[in-house]
């Protein structure tokens, strides 16, 4: 294979990690009863770093709803562009945001740290070698 295919098969598993993550995720728990954003919350308000208080305070907590939705199905957006490849650069960098989010909200959580690092690294590996060009949508359609 050439190694722009090795880069597709790299994009299309961190796009099926993604779909997992949505798949595996109790959306009742998320939706009704809010575990995802009431977990969150209680990372928060024992994180070392004040920022992140701050910022869950402004942004998640007065919205918990919404945000538990855009969690969860930002996970699958994420997932569905880059595993199809299609808005491949807008669903790369979304995942090493949403990645990166993750990382600092569990700083002291490190079993989930591999998880996020690798994910991470090949989210900006995708972005850096434009590994939307082999079996993409995007690319089919004329897309980047």
């Amino acid at each position: 294979m050439h190694p722009a295919e090795w880069l597709a098969v790299l994009r299309i598993g961190v796009g099926l990690w993604w779909i997992e993550s949505f798949r595996h995720k109790n959306k009742q728990a998320w939706f009704e009863r809010g575990a995802g954003i009431n977990w969150a919350r209680l990372v928060a308000e024992k994180h070392p770093w004040p920022f992140v208080r701050r910022g869950f305070d402004s942004v998640v907590a007065p919205r918990p709803k919404l945000m538990a939705y855009v969690v969860v199905f930002g996970e699958l957006a994420i997932g569905l562009g880059l595993a199809l490849g299609f808005l491949t650069p807008v669903a790369a960098a979304a995942g090493l945001l949403l990645n990166t989010i993750y990382f600092v909200l569990m700083i002291k959580d490190w079993a989930e740290q591999g998880q996020n690092s690798m994910m991470a690294l090949i989210e900006l590996v995708v972005l850096g070698t434009h590994a939307w060009g082999h079996w993409s949508i995007g690319h089919a359609i004329g897309l980047f």
